[in-house]
């Protein structure tokens, strides 16, 4: 049964020991594709994504190669045809290219989506992209990964901190009612849960 989020304020939040400092560098790194994926934010189906991205790239350039690469062996049946389709398009009527370009994105990102387990929920406008998954774009174009970690690290340390003080507060009072008691565990439930999903990812348990 779901409760509301507790409310209880703490003067003295945690101060985390010197032992979780060690592998803090890695935690941070990952938790930035945990949010992502807690959040249910989709990142392939927006057209600021790379998927669509490479896909306007190859259309421009008329090299389907571009898009091969984010789909499975047994579906280039699918894509290579419509992509050859779209192109021979590209310089005939507008509104008829527009509607046939859309279908090929429409196709290869839900074709993409496939590989991943995920269902496709329609394309997405650009600027939908989670801030973490466009920092983590622009890391990887800059070459450089120091503003993911920084950013990344004190959205963690925040977010722990705050669901600890929670509980922590919550704990004082978990038996004095059964509302008290649900309090507590939904609280309980957020701080470990934030936990268990690092721990799966740091030992590889987790999908895309």
């Amino acid at each position: 049964m779901k409760t509301q989020e507790s409310k209880a304020t703490v003067t003295n939040p945690l101060k985390i020991g010197e032992n979780f400092k060690p592998n803090m560098r890695s935690l941070f790194l990952v938790f930035a594709f945990v949010l992502a994926s807690i959040s249910g934010y989709a990142h392939c189906d927006s057209y600021d994504g790379p998927v669509i991205k490479d896909a306007l790239k190859a259309l421009d350039q008329n090299n389907v190669q571009l898009v091969l690469k984010w789909i499975e062996p047994q579906q280039e049946k699918d894509i290579i045809p419509l992509f050859n389709k779209t192109y021979r398009l590209k310089n005939e009527d507008k509104q008829v290219y527009a509607i046939v370009e859309k279908h090929f994105l429409e196709t290869l990102v839900r074709l993409h989506r496939e590989t991943e387990g995920a269902a496709f929920t329609g394309l997405k406008p650009a600027g939908s992209t989670t801030p973490l998954v466009t920092m983590a774009d622009n890391s990887i174009a800059n070459n450089d990964v120091e503003d993911v970690v920084k950013t990344v690290s004190n959205h963690l340390e925040q977010v722990l901190r705050e669901r600890y003080a929670t509980v922590s507060e919550l704990s004082k009072t978990k038996d004095k009612s059964v509302e008290k008691g649900r309090e507590y565990v939904h609280s309980y439930v957020q701080y470990t849960h934030t936990l268990e999903a690092l721990e799966h990812i740091l030992h590889g348990d987790i999908s895309h």
